[in-house]
């Protein structure tokens, strides 16, 4: 020391400035770990809070933002008799002792040398509430930390205050925490009330919680209260004949789902929305935090409590009625339109059920939404003018070439395809090619903002990443995301928060919600039309029927989606009152067995829905404002013409008018010949005359010595039964096949013709010498691009 002082002084004045400084920052440092703590630098404000529904009937209780079960009381409301035996159990000479208790350590070093194993502790109450303040590895070093911490613990309060400071954070099984939440959790009583059998049961705990589970090891617990009412014994507390009179009575614990009467998963997801606070530290900087909860109080929820209930039970019954089928879990949201409150949230059938995954909350879980985003495609094109009410889509194959992939060709459940459909067909029945076409025209990257639009906030891959199958459900989205957006959709694309409490909570609703308050899709006409296809029964008739369980007694728009693998099923709709969202699956991933959107999802959205209205049907929607109501073929999409046998009526934008007066002509693009190839009779083809092959304009390669060998093929769409007549630059082929014959290729410029009384049609190719022997045959070349040559 004299050698450092002698140093210190031959220091020059600057360096000894500098010097001080730095041992003032030093000595500021480190005072923290040597200041005494005092009981507010520890207050527990991390605390359990009450929810209620909307008209106060209490929903749940005890819940915190990280899940667990804790309610703070002062000491002299807590039952003595608890007081004792946790006391005995854990530390009897509590009040005599500082923060260590050197007698019990001595006795259990000597211990632990005579039986060469450690036979009981000497941790204090203090040190291990130091230990709950601060867990440290269980070392030498970590053993230094926390004497440490408790000699600051005993510095800063007195013994009545650690010891409200321990019962308070005592572990008490699972999520549980605290004497007040254990009785009000196992006995439905607060602390204050406990009797010598209910305290000694809970002071056993937690000495090891898992081990002493009062559910799972019933016996394990009753041995340990034993214990700790030897103890009381041996402490004075009890006498001998009261402790085996106590050990012998019965004590009945609550269900473990008494804290929570209904919407667990609804709770426990909003809990978890309150932002954590900014930690907080002590002015002498002590490594402890203050929570972010606050007092305890009563969170007012949006919930309906008889409806909540309501969907719960429905939930379990479908489940229960598709088992068969290898389904086993479901979620359902119900969403009040008037004001985007949250009126329903079931998460899964039965959220206590760990073994069947039941804390899995379905309305936050990502999955494949199937077809429920396809009216937002159809709806976008439709703004952005790339198609009209009256456009004509084609449901024929279509294959696309995708960069590092394999050639995606869409098709539909049914593997089948329509041919020629008009828009308000293709959107609901769910057609998957003409949504794909659709998609193709707006672009995948123009659709993915227009979904952040919308609030899809996990759709954050780039676009290149979902592709064309985006339309179909390639991305993963909640049942939460889907209920917002279709909620923009019954407000007519005024996107709307979804609100989860009243402004009285301490919960901010707009914090919670990744959606602008501010519309950014305001055309209403194109979401009326958009609602008034997603709610014709008849127009969906092809794929659902007219009878299915998306049709209500009451105006109702729907959309229905399946995964892929038949994973996930969905029903998204609303009325003008209300929009339900309804998720039918497996947690796990499995497969299900022969259910589909409408056999799934579906009959679980009809009985909320019918439930909802069941006193009052809503009002009908308002038709699209501004578009004028034609008569059209419906096959067609023309305007109807004599031989027409089914005629409907069509929205129209009122500029198209004139050209549906003047254009009655039904002519299919060359991209349905390989569909037209397939159809027998079709009424489509029926009354007109389409060759399919070869196309207009065809350029085909004859190579020399092989004129015997390369043939093509005359081919008509469908099966014609009236005698047809094939005519070749003007010359009449001698064949006995109406549809289709084989020619043998000739040099020159061909006009093919096919007559059929008064139908005709008519193209034109050509056919050169080739002055290379093919490697591969069968190949010509229109337009520049190589087409299949039928031998």
């Amino acid at each position: 020391m004299k050698l450092i002082l002698r140093s210190l002084l031959k220091l020059k004045h600057s360096s000894k400035i500098i010097l001080a400084g730095l041992l003032i920052c030093l000595v500021v440092r480190l005072l923290p770990y040597f200041a005494p703590i005092r009981a507010a630098d520890i207050a527990q404000n991390q605390l359990a809070m009450q929810f209620s529904d909307r008209n106060g009937l209490p929903l749940g209780t005890l819940l915190t933002r990280d899940q667990e079960h804790t309610s703070v009381v002062p000491l002299n409301q807590v039952s003595p008799q608890f007081i004792h035996a946790i006391l005995a159990a854990e530390d009897g000479s509590f009040y005599h002792h500082g923060a260590l208790d050197m007698k019990a350590i001595i006795r259990a070093s000597k211990e632990a040398i005579h039986a060469k194993r450690i036979v009981s502790g000497a941790s204090t109450i203090t040190m291990q509430l130091a230990r709950m303040l601060d867990p440290v590895p269980r070392s030498f070093s970590g053993k230094l930390s926390e004497i440490w911490l408790s000699w600051r613990l005993a510095a800063g309060m007195n013994k009545d205050q650690i010891l409200s400071a321990y019962i308070n954070r005592l572990p008490m099984g699972g999520n549980i925490y605290g004497v007040e939440a254990a009785a009000q959790t196992y006995f439905s009583i607060p602390a204050s009330e406990l009797n010598l059998a209910q305290a000694s049961l809970l002071a056993a705990i937690p000495n090891n919680p898992t081990y002493f589970n009062p559910y799972q090891h019933w016996e394990r617990l009753k041995q340990r209260q034993k214990y700790v009412l030897n103890r009381m014994v041996q402490e004075k507390y009890i006498s001998e004949a009261i402790a085996a009179r106590t050990s012998a009575e019965k004590v009945v614990f609550q269900s473990r789902q008494r804290g929570i009467i209904a919407a667990p998963h609804f709770l426990f997801w909003l809990a978890n929305q309150i932002p954590p606070s900014k930690p907080y530290k002590a002015e002498n900087q002590a490594p402890f935090f203050k929570g972010g909860w606050g007092d305890k109080s009563v969170i007012r929820t949006t919930i309906n409590r008889p409806l909540q209930q309501f969907v719960e039970a429905q939930v379990q019954q479908v489940i229960s009625s598709l088992a068969a089928n290898n389904v086993h879990d479901a979620a359902a949201v119900v969403i009040d339109n008037h004001t985007g409150e949250v009126l329903a949230y079931v998460g899964s059938p039965d959220y206590f059920n760990e073994a069947k995954l039941g804390r899995n909350d379905g309305v936050q879980a990502l999955r494949q939404p199937g077809s429920t985003l396809k009216p937002f495609v159809y709806e976008l094109a439709l703004e952005k003018g790339l198609i009209r009410p009256n456009t004509i889509l084609a449901d024929v194959p279509a294959h696309y070439a995708i960069p590092g992939a394999k050639l995606y060709s869409p098709t539909d459940y049914t593997e089948s395809f329509l041919g020629p459909v008009r828009v308000r067909i293709a959107l609901a029945n769910s057609l998957n090619v003409p949504a794909v076409r659709v998609l193709e025209k707006v672009g995948v990257e123009t659709f993915l903002e227009r979904l952040h639009q919308l609030g899809f906030e996990h759709l954050n891959q780039t676009p290149e990443h979902y592709g064309l199958g985006l339309t179909l459900g390639s991305g993963e989205v909640s049942l939460w995301e889907l209920a917002r957006a279709y909620l923009t959709m019954a407000r007519l694309g005024e996107a709307t928060p979804l609100i989860s409490t009243f402004s009285n909570s301490p919960l901010s609703t707009d914090a919670m919600n990744h959606v602008s308050t501010d519309s950014p899709l305001p055309n209403h006409t194109i979401w009326q039309l958009i609602t008034n296809i997603l709610s014709d029964n008849h127009a969906r008739a092809t794929a659902f029927g007219v009878d299915s369980v998306l049709n209500l007694p009451f105006p109702v728009a729907v959309k229905t989606g399946t995964s892929s693998n038949f994973r996930d099923t969905w029903t998204v709709g609303f009325t003008t009152d209300y929009t339900v969202a309804t998720w039918v699956g497996n947690f796990n991933g499995e497969p299900m067995r022969q259910v589909s959107g409408v056999t799934g999802a579906a009959p679980l959205w009809n009985r909320i829905m019918l439930h909802l209205h069941e006193h009052q049907e809503p009002a009908g929607f308002p038709p699209p404002e501004g578009l004028v109501q034609l008569p059209i073929c419906a096959i067609t999409g023309l305007r109807p013409t004599p031989d027409c046998t089914s005629v409907v009526q069509e929205y129209f934008y009122p500029e198209d008018k004139i050209a549906y007066e003047g254009n009655n002509q039904f002519n299919l693009s060359p991209e349905y010949d390989e569909w037209l190839a397939k159809q027998h009779q079709s009424s489509l083809v029926s009354t007109n005359l389409r060759i399919l092959s070869p196309h207009h304009g065809d350029l085909f390669l004859l190579y020399p010595g092989e004129e015997a060998k390369q043939k093509l093929e005359f081919k008509l769409a469908g099966n014609k039964s009236a005698s047809i007549e094939w005519w070749l630059n003007g010359e009449k082929l001698d064949t006995n096949s109406a549809n289709s014959l084989f020619w043998n290729l000739r040099p020159g410029k061909w006009t093919l013709e096919a007559r059929s009384g008064e139908m005709t049609d008519k193209v034109s190719f050509q056919v050169e010498l080739a002055s290379i022997k093919p490697t591969r045959r069968g190949f010509s070349i229109s337009n520049s691009q190589v087409r299949g040559n039928r031998p």
